[in-house]
């Protein structure tokens, strides 16, 4: 597996590519391509032209949840002409999503989505390719990871959003799960455990996205302890974890970088 940080928070000294508060990512696995997430502006296709990367090869477009750093990225790829890519979410994804009186939410209802796109919307897990896994909707098992962020609106209501909709990829190499999220809001522990249950493997190699982890919390102490307990070898935070929340995870794991052009091969 070949993967590519196409938008993030960070951007390497000496490498010009642009940067924005959001996340993409494309996945080349067993000849199929997965483009993970579309950032919040048209930044992740510019960032893929400077790359000599062709989105327009693009075989699923995965979202990892509806918040629009994630999903806004979708209007412009009309420029990339990848139409023909199915879009995998789970089907909360692009239901109404505020912060307040803010919304946040995809620019596209599912209705759109249905529409214009091939589209497979699944609670379930879906192996997109050989060992290469979408996991649907995480089990909630720790309390340290529950929660809520902003609200959902469903029939006009508006309810505490637990980012039911929130899910992962996970990669089954020769050495454990590579896991790659995008804000982990169903929590990143959570989605570990689930990504070991869905692929019957207790080894985790390494895990690449974001945490959502900014406080020196108890959230945080029970994260770190898990990483260790779980004995990752390679950690890559990025997008929402915090200074903090990294040199935390650097006292005990082998943390490393993140910017826009980051490749790694997994095999």
């Amino acid at each position: 597996m070949k993967l590519t940080v196409l938008t993030d928070n960070n951007t390497y000294i000496d490498r010009y590519y642009l940067g924005e508060p959001a996340l993409s990512i494309l996945i080349e696995a067993d000849g199929t391509n997965v483009l993970f997430d579309t950032g919040y502006s048209d930044v992740f296709i510019k960032n893929a032209e400077a790359l000599g990367i062709k989105l327009a090869q693009t075989d699923y477009i995965v979202f990892s949840h509806g918040h629009d750093d994630h999903t806004k990225g979708l209007m412009y790829l009309e420029k990339a002409d990848i139409h023909k890519a199915q879009i995998v979410a789970h089907p909360k994804c692009f239901d109404k999503k505020y912060v307040g009186d803010l919304y946040v939410g995809s620019p596209f209802d599912r209705q759109y989505i249905e529409h214009s796109f091939c589209t497979a919307l699944s609670d379930k897990p879906l192996e997109l390719c050989t060992n290469l896994w979408y996991l649907g909707e995480i089990p909630r098992v720790f309390d340290y990871e529950n929660g809520s962020v902003g609200e959902t609106e469903t029939d006009g209501v508006r309810s505490p959003d637990c980012l039911y909709d929130d899910t992962a990829l996970v990669y089954k190499s020769k050495k454990g799960l590579f896991i790659i999220t995008g804000c982990s809001h169903s929590g990143i522990c959570n989605i570990t455990e689930y990504a070991k249950q869905v692929c019957g493997e207790d080894r985790i190699y390494g895990i690449i996205g974001g945490f959502h982890l900014f406080e020196d919390d108890k959230k945080l102490a029970e994260t770190v302890k898990y990483f260790t307990d779980n004995k990752i070898e390679m950690l890559y935070p990025c997008h929402c974890v915090s200074l903090t929340a990294k040199h935390r995870m650097m006292e005990k794991l082998n943390v490393q970088e993140v910017g826009v052009s980051l490749v790694l091969e997994i095999e």
